[in-house]
């Protein structure tokens, strides 16, 4: 069984099926844009995990495949330096200094671009011009098909604050979680209410599918799969 899904998910559905809380599968992680033009390719993914729900719903229109089921949740935070300064009050303010590095995914290719750049709209709607000043100033790092790879056993987002190419990660809760573990020199913020952007992860199967395959997109929302999610960070469907 081939199930495409996206990098945010490589620990928890690594445990799913190590575990057997799902049966065995063949695991390709990447950006959720970039998976789902290899399947619009041709390549033969079965299952597709998504860390949104446009680029499964985009398959379900296109035809062959069902439309998503939202099966868990992330939210974005802020993976930061320990040498900057910053407060979730004051975490705008910040964002917007000229001297502070802004790091993001890519919007279109990874779903954590775009939930970036919907922060970024929450910005413009509370300061008139800080969206447009961000997106700007945003320093697109990961998520692109020529992005810069972190070497083998190291996780993308701790080494890529490791480069010191950026002072502020907006990324996924579950990824700014895996990093300050795996670097001391490193900590989350949660958003101020007023920026929070939540993510809904949607899951999709061939139509044609066979039973087995649609069993383990349905195991997806089952309480042991469910338990092993919210273990690593994630919020239940």
């Amino acid at each position: 069984m081939q199930v495409y899904a996206a990098g945010s998910l490589r620990e928890a559905f690594t445990e799913l099926v190590r575990s057997g809380a799902c049966e065995p599968a063949t695991l390709t992680f990447g950006a959720a844009g970039l998976l789902r033009e290899r399947i619009e390719r041709g390549e033969q993914a079965q299952v597709f995990a998504s860390a949104d729900l446009s680029q499964p719903e985009r398959l379900a229109r296109q035809g062959g495949w069902m439309a998503p089921v939202v099966f868990t949740r992330n939210s974005l935070c802020a993976l930061v330096a320990t040498h900057v300064e910053i407060r979730s009050a004051t975490l705008l303010d910040t964002l917007l200094d000229p001297e502070v590095r802004v790091g993001t995914s890519t919007p279109n290719s990874d779903p954590s671009g775009d939930y970036a750049w919907a922060l970024f709209d929450k910005a413009d709607a509370l300061r008139p011009g800080a969206g447009t000043l961000l997106k700007a100033k945003a320093l697109q790092l990961t998520g692109a098909a020529d992005s810069p790879r972190a070497p083998a056993g190291l996780g993308t987002y701790a080494w890529v604050m490791a480069q010191g190419w950026a002072d502020v990660f907006l990324t996924y809760r579950t990824n700014a979680l895996a990093a300050c573990e795996e670097r001391s020199d490193l900590r989350m913020l949660e958003l101020p209410a007023e920026l929070q952007v939540g993510a809904r992860y949607g899951a999709s199967c061939r139509d044609d599918a066979p039973p087995s395959v649609r069993a383990w997109l349905s195991a997806l929302l089952s309480t042991p799969v469910q338990q092993i999610l919210v273990r690593h960070g994630f919020e239940a469907a």
